[in-house]
């Protein structure tokens, strides 16, 4: 069957009608946006967790399949300075969302708990946020979003979604509220907070230990101390058990789980057939809205740890499960591009694909690295400020309107995504609140020819451990560490052992005179400038010193999502189908077509 006629009307009038459009905006970019707005078209944005920029072949990876964003990239134009506001998962995609820092969202931590914990935390991004998704609904678009959301659920109640997608602009969701671990695959070991699930079970055989030796003295009469204190003791060590092993016991059900809208539909979730009924579901929401002008949000649970691969491409790639779950994940954005184009709408479609951050380098087990490549860059997940942590890929498509193959190396940022998105939707970016994001339409039309951003800051938690300046007038792009962490074992490039590198305290380095890089010339951040080795050592550092303090300036305090009573699980927010806490439910097998 050949494509349908989109938005309701005769094929060829409607192609008729976009070639007019499309010369139009190729005669005259001033006017090309406001065809573009006219035009509303829709948007697909594809977002990979953990994905390591040297994990695809356009970005210079000749050992892993990725034909389809290959592809994707040869059809549009390609970011190789494209950064996440944060190197770890929450509040990365908090940035993405709003065009903020997360900071300014009380997304990020002082210490301790870095992303959300458990869907029954009450901690989640503030309903006074305004996300590109609510902007497009309002301008008439269709909103949905297929995948990971990991921006939290509840506040008071198990029922009041607070934090939930359709709370903020998404009229339609079908995925998970949390994101993958490796607790969600029977068989793996635990992965939630596994220190802290740790030294609690050590304290609870501790306690366990010193009641029973009570006991056997008592019995002997080695002891004198009532029964009473003794059952009284053992029934506290039993409640602080069941305190803690209610939630980490659980963590697959409580955690893994699909939800469609408010209604939760696996409990838990089967990790084998999720890729299929994911890209079932973001199939259906294309041919579903193809009539209208309509926003995909595609976050892919690939290529986060566990790495559940189908049969299908286990064991195809060169690089263990890592690399055929990078196949998979391709194979999967080939077939969402497949249905954009089957239903006639390549043309009609700007289409994005991008990861929230770096590869995971401590990512690993007996059978090797589980976690991602992030190139020629030093760093990677949870790194505040090293490259590997935060240079992601940039890859945008909308076919006669961006020029085909294109690179452009200008310093941008995920937070650009929001005012971008909103400018070709129509709407206005917000104008009451500070918004970091700037946006790409003249970069990726070249209209402009640098960046808008002068200065780009990059925190870990709410620490500012560096920051960029893109001296444009001579090239220059200077890099100031002010904080890094302390890798182990000694000469290593991550925090093996840790699971991911601190923000702050003992094991982060304070550099002063901090560190300077001119990534121009030093991408991998391998040789450190000095005043000796840089006559213009002290007026960068002074210059970004004084950009940081005007940043700092624009900073208001927030109420932190992140606190304690945030982020511990609370049953009354469990998100259950049943009786809780018998919570259990499955869903129709996956469609045959997919």
């Amino acid at each position: 069957m050949g494509p349908r006629a989109p938005r309701g009307r005769s094929a060829p009038a409607v192609r008729d009608s976009l070639s007019v459009l499309l010369l139009l905006c190729l005669l005259s970019r001033t006017s090309e946006l406001k065809v573009a707005n006219a035009f509303k078209p829709n948007i697909l944005l594809i977002m990979a967790d953990d994905l390591g920029i040297g994990d695809l072949g356009c970005y210079g990876n000749d050992t892993l399949r990725t034909p389809n964003i290959d592809r994707l990239a040869e059809e549009g134009v390609r970011l190789t300075q494209h950064l996440a506001a944060a190197p770890l998962c929450t509040p990365s995609r908090s940035s993405f969302l709003t065009g903020r820092h997360s900071l300014r969202s009380g997304m990020e931590a002082d210490d301790g708990y870095r992303a959300l914990q458990w869907n029954g935390g009450s901690g989640g991004l503030p309903a006074n946020e305004t996300t590109f998704a609510r902007i497009l609904q309002q301008q008439g678009y269709a909103t949905g979003l297929i995948g990971k959301w990991h921006q939290g659920v509840n506040c008071e109640s198990r029922t009041d979604h607070c934090h939930h997608p359709l709370n903020h602009g998404f009229d339609y969701f079908y995925g998970m509220p949390f994101t993958l671990v490796d607790d969600c695959q029977p068989g793996r070991p635990p992965g939630l907070d596994a220190t802290t699930r740790a030294r609690l079970w050590h304290y609870t055989q501790m306690a366990a230990l010193g009641v029973l030796t009570v006991a056997v003295g008592k019995t002997w009469g080695l002891i004198s101390v009532s029964w009473k204190v003794v059952l009284g003791t053992a029934s506290l060590v039993f409640l602080f058990f069941i305190s803690w092993y209610a939630s980490f016991g659980f963590v697959r059900r409580w955690n893994c789980i699909l939800m469609r809208n408010h209604d939760v539909t696996e409990q838990p979730m089967v990790l084998e057939k999720t890729t299929s009924l994911m890209l079932h579901e973001a199939i259906s929401y294309i041919e579903r809205n193809k009539h209208r002008p309509f926003l995909l949000f595609v976050s892919l649970l690939h290529v986060h740890i566990p790495l559940v691969t189908t049969k299908q491409f286990l064991g195809k790639s060169q690089h263990g499960l890592y690399g055929d779950n990078v196949e998979e994940m391709d194979w999967l954005v080939g077939e969402i591009l497949k249905a954009v184009d089957v239903n006639g709408l390549k043309n009609m479609t700007f289409t994005y694909f991008t990861s929230d951050h770096g590869g995971h380098l401590e990512a690993r087990d007996e059978r090797g690295q589980l976690g991602g490549w992030n190139g020629i860059f030093r760093g990677g997940k949870g790194m505040g400020g090293w490259e590997g942590g935060i240079r992601v890929p940039g890859i945008f498509r909308w076919p006669g309107v961006l020029p085909a193959g294109q690179m452009i190396h200008e310093p941008t940022s995920l937070m650009d995504v929001f005012p971008t998105v909103v400018q070709l939707g129509g709407g206005n970016v917000p104008q009451d609140r500070v918004i970091d994001g700037r946006s790409l339409v003249p970069l990726l039309q070249g209209a402009a020819e640098h960046s808008a951003h002068e200065f780009l800051f990059h925190y870990c938690g709410k620490y500012l451990h560096a920051a960029r300046w893109h001296e444009q007038n001579r090239g220059r792009l200077w890099k100031v560490h002010y904080m890094t962490p302390q890798f182990h074992p000694k000469g290593a490039g991550a925090c093996y052992g840790q699971g991911l590198c601190p923000c702050s305290g003992d094991s982060v380095t304070q550099h002063s005179p901090p560190l300077l890089f001119d990534l121009s010339r030093d991408p991998s951040e391998a040789e450190p400038l000095s005043p000796g080795s840089e006559p213009r050592y002290h007026a960068v550092v002074t210059l970004v010193g004084k950009a940081v303090d005007q940043h700092r300036k624009t900073l208001s305090p927030v109420p932190p999502q992140f606190s304690l009573s945030n982020i511990i699980w609370k049953p009354w927010l469990q998100p259950c189908c049943g009786t809780f806490p018998l919570c259990a439910c499955g869903q129709d097998e996956v469609p045959s077509e997919t």
